[in-house]
């Protein structure tokens, strides 16, 4: 486990850690998008999202990325590994983030529209001054909940040869034959960080929670 422990933080360091934070962000911006058009576009645009994300939440992750992978390439469409599981791990993060903001953003009072409205605001800034740091706050559970999971999620890359911390623990795993040694240690690994990110979680939502009241009150 000592010998191979750097070989696996140095794969979770370049490739997991990355690979998870670009997704989460590339996610969530598609997330938002995905729930404005769904709460406010019209009628066909509301469908085209709507079927996006039940396409995306209906099928399996796995087999998404051996669409766009090892699928894709029968098209003339050839990508690399790594671009392909940002791919696949985008439009699960924007299907499935785009349910919670468009929820956060629904519980937002109408009230709370009629008064930017009433005091000069257009749509824009309604929607970026006064709902969406209102809806932020209650969004901070659900979306970290979705990051940690994308953190063990990103174990699936490995499927397409994206040489990430699971896919070193396999790589040794063939040459060592300890899979049991090897697989327990990257579990480890998953679970340290998941720990640090629950963590950070929690003083998220702390922190949100006492900043709360004074967020509606400028709004």
């Amino acid at each position: 486990m000592w010998e191979s422990l750097g070989t696996l933080l140095w794969a979770g360091l370049v490739f997991t850690i990355p690979l998870t934070l670009i997704t989460f962000v590339l996610g969530l911006l598609l997330g938002l998008l995905t729930a404005v058009v769904r709460l406010f576009a019209p009628a066909p645009f509301v469908a085209i999202a709507r079927f996006y994300v039940w396409v995306i939440r209906g099928t399996p992750l796995l087999v998404q990325l051996f669409v766009i992978f090892y699928g894709l390439p029968s098209l003339g469409i050839l990508l690399d590994a790594f671009p392909a599981a940002i791919i696949g791990f985008t439009l699960s993060v924007g299907a499935y983030t785009s349910e919670i903001i468009r929820a956060v953003i629904s519980s937002v009072p109408k009230g709370q529209w009629e008064a930017a409205y009433s005091i000069g605001m257009n749509w824009r800034q309604a929607m970026s001054r006064t709902i969406l740091p209102q809806a932020a706050r209650v969004a901070v559970p659900p979306l970290s909940n979705t990051f940690i999971s994308l953190v063990k999620d990103t174990s699936l890359a490995a499927a397409i040869t994206v040489p990430e911390l699971f896919q070193a623990a396999q790589r040794i795993v063939a040459t060592t034959y300890e899979p049991l040694i090897l697989y327990i240690e990257a579990a480890i690994i998953y679970l340290v960080l998941s720990t640090f990110l629950s963590t950070l979680q929690g003083y998220l939502e702390r922190r949100f929670a006492r900043s709360g009241g004074t967020l509606e009150a400028q709004a």
